[in-house]
C-alpha cells in the first residue's frame, strides 16, 4: 500500500473513532433508558399515590399549622413543597431548593399540573388542592431518580474507560506503524546517504513497493551510477598514469639513443664516412619513431573526448575500399608474406577515409610484425550486398563463431596464419599500451602499443564494433564491421539511438 493511502487510512480511522465511540455511548445509555422507563415510571406512580393521599389535606395548608405527617414521608430522595393560592412558599422540605421567602410566578404556578415529568435527576409532579369549589394551595414533589443517574454515570465511565483504551491502543499502534513504515526507513536511508558519503559499504534492505521504497531504489540506482563512474574514473586515472609512465620510458630511450649518436658525430672526427651514414639514418629513424609515438597518443587522447565528433564525408565504396586494401603487398615481400587482398564493395558511403586508412595501417602492421617468414594474410573488404562472396578462407573457428546477419554493413578483415594470441589475454589487447608478451624488448616494438585502441575508437566512431579471434597454432582474425551509411540524416539518426 502507498504511504499516501496508509496516512489517509490513519487519518480516517483517528478521526471516526471518537464519533463512533460517542454514538456508542449514546446509543447504549438511549437503550438503557429505555429499559428503566416504563418500570421506574410505575414505581414512581405508585410512590406518588401515597403522598397524594396526604398532601389532599386541606389542613396542611394553613400558615404556621404544624405537618408532621410530611415530616415522616420526606428524605434525601423525596422533596416536598407547599404553596398557597398566589404561589408563595407555606413549606419546603429542603429550604435550599425552595425557601419560605420564594414565591412562584402564576405561569410557573399552574404549568404542568396534574403531570408526572421526567426530568434527568427527579420525576417532578405539581397539584392543586381544593377544598370544596375552593383552591387552598398547590403541592409539588419531586422523586429522585438515583438509581437511574447511577447507571448512567456507570456507563459513561465504562465507556470513557473503553474510549481511552481504544484510543491509546490505536495511538500505540498509528506510532508504531508510523515509526516502521516511515521514520525508520527514512532513518535508515539517511545513514545510508551519509555512509555512501563517506565511501563507506553500504548494506541494502528490501526497498518495497511504496513511495519511501522507490526512493530507496532511485538512491540505489544513483549509487550504482557514481560508484560505477568513481571506478570508470579511478580506472582512466591508472590507465593515464600507467600510459605517462609508459610512454615517458619508451621517449627517453629514442631519445637517448638521439643524444648519444649525435653526441658521437660532434665529438668523433675520425668516425669513417659509413658510419657517420648509420649513425644518421639512427636519428632520423628514432625521430621518426617519437613522432609516430606522439602522433598516435594526440591521436588517441582525441579519441577519448566524448565531444569529439568525427567527420565523415561521401567517398564511392568501390573505388575507395580497393584503394584502402591496395600497395601492401611491397611490405609482405620483404618478409616473403604472402598476401591474398579481396575487395567488393559498391555504393556511395560517408566515412572518414583519413582514419579508415589509419585502421588498416594499424591492422596490416600487427599481421606482418606476428607473421613469421613464407607466412600468409588474407586482406579483404566486403559488403552486407556481396556476402555471396564470403570469404572461404577465413578459419574455421572464425566462421563458426561470426555472425553475418546484421544490418548492412561494411567489413574490413584481416587475418594472418602463424602467431596467436592466449585465450587469457584476447580481451585486452585493444587496452592502450598492452603487450601479449610483457617480456618482448622494446627494441624489437615499432609500434607505440596504442594501434589496436585506436583502431578499436575509430570503428566505435563510425558506429561499428570489432571482434577478435585468435586460436593456438592456426592464426589471428580481426573483423571490423561498419554500418552502411549513405545520408547524412541517417547518420544523425544512428546517433541519436546509439
Amino acid at each position: 500500500m502507498k504511504i499516501k493511502q496508509w496516512l489517509l487510512l490513519s487519518y480516517f480511522i483517528v478521526m471516526v473513532l471518537p464519533l463512533a465511540v460517542a454514538y456508542l455511548l449514546f446509543a447504549w445509555i438511549q437503550t438503557y433508558n429505555n429499559e428503566q422507563k416504563v418500570d421506574e415510571y410505575f414505581t414512581a406512580t405508585i410512590q406518588l399515590q401515597n403522598i397524594i393521599a396526604v398532601l389532599d389535606d386541606p389542613s396542611l395548608y394553613k400558615p404556621g399549622v404544624e405537618r408532621p405527617q410530611i415530616d415522616k414521608l420526606v428524605s434525601s430522595e423525596l422533596f416536598i413543597a407547599l404553596y398557597n393560592p398566589e404561589g408563595l412558599v407555606l413549606y419546603s422540605s429542603d429550604p435550599t431548593r425552595a425557601s419560605l421567602q420564594f414565591a412562584l410566578t402564576k405561569e410557573e404556578l399552574y404549568k404542568d399540573l396534574y403531570s408526572l415529568e421526567q426530568g434527568y435527576r427527579s420525576f417532578t409532579y405539581k397539584q392543586p388542592v381544593l377544598n370544596g369549589n375552593d383552591l387552598i394551595g398547590f403541592y409539588e414533589v419531586q422523586l429522585a431518580r438515583d438509581e437511574w443517574v447511577a447507571g448512567v454515570s456507570d456507563r459513561t465511565w465504562i465507556m470513557f474507560g473503553i474510549f481511552s483504551g481504544i484510543f491509546f491502543v490505536i495511538f500505540l499502534t498509528i506510532a508504531f506503524l508510523v515509526n516502521k513504515k516511515i521514520n525508520k526507513r527514512l532513518r535508515q536511508l539517511m545513514e545510508h546517504m551519509t555512509a555512501f558519503a563517506k565511501q563507506e559499504k553500504v548494506k541494502r534492505f528490501p526497498t518495497g513497493k511504496d513511495e519511501i521504497g522507490e526512493l530507496t531504489a532511485h538512491f540505489y540506482e544513483m549509487q550504482e551510477q557514481v560508484e560505477g563512474t568513481r571506478n570508470l574514473l579511478a580506472k582512466e586515472q591508472r590507465e593515464k598514469e600507467y600510459m605517462i609512465a609508459t610512454i615517458s620510458h619508451d621517449l627517453k630511450t629514442p631519445l637517448t639513443s638521439i643524444s648519444a649518436y649525435a653526441e658521437s658525430l660532434f665529438s668523433e672526427p675520425e668516425l669513417t664516412a659509413e658510419e657517420r651514414k648509420e649513425y644518421r639514418y639512427v636519428i632520423v629513424d628514432k625521430a621518426n619513431y617519437m613522432k609516430q609515438m606522439i602522433d598516435d597518443l594526440l591521436m588517441y587522447t582525441l579519441l577519448q573526448s566524448p565531444s569529439y565528433e568525427m567527420e565523415l564525408i561521401k567517398v564511392d565504396g568501390s573505388e575507395f575500399f580497393e584503394m584502402l586494401v591496395s600497395d601492401y603487398e611491397p611490405l609482405c615481400k620483404k618478409k616473403n608474406i604472402s598476401l591474398h587482398v579481396q575487395a567488393g564493395v559498391g555504393g556511395d558511403y560517408l566515412v572518414n577515409p583519413k582514419q579508415l586508412m589509419r585502421v588498416c595501417d594499424n591492422l596490416m602492421s600487427n599481421a606482418i610484425q606476428h607473421t613469421k617468414e613464407n607466412g600468409t594474410i588474407w586482406l579483404s573488404v566486403i559488403s552486407q550486398s556481396s556476402l555471396r562472396m564470403r570469404p572461404e578462407w577465413l578459419f574455421p573457428f572464425v566462421q563458426k563463431d561470426i555472425n553475418w546477419n546484421k544490418e548492412p554493413s561494411v567489413y574490413l578483415i584481416v587475418q594472418n596464419d602463424g602467431a596467436s594470441i592466449p585465450a587469457d589475454k584476447v580481451q585486452h589487447v585493444f587496452n592502450p599500451l598492452f603487450q601479449v608478451d610483457q617480456a618482448r624488448s622494446k627494441t624489437d616494438a615499432r609500434g607505440t602499443g596504442l594501434g589496436l585502441s585506436i583502431s578499436k575508437q575509430i570503428i566505435e566512431k563510425h558506429r561499428g564494433e570489432v571482434q577478435l579471434y585468435s586460436q593456438e597454432e592456426i592464426g589471428t582474425c580481426v573483423i571490423c564491421r561498419i554500418p552502411k551509411v549513405e545520408k547524412e540524416g541517417e547518420r544523425l539518426d544512428r546517433e541519436k539511438n546509439y
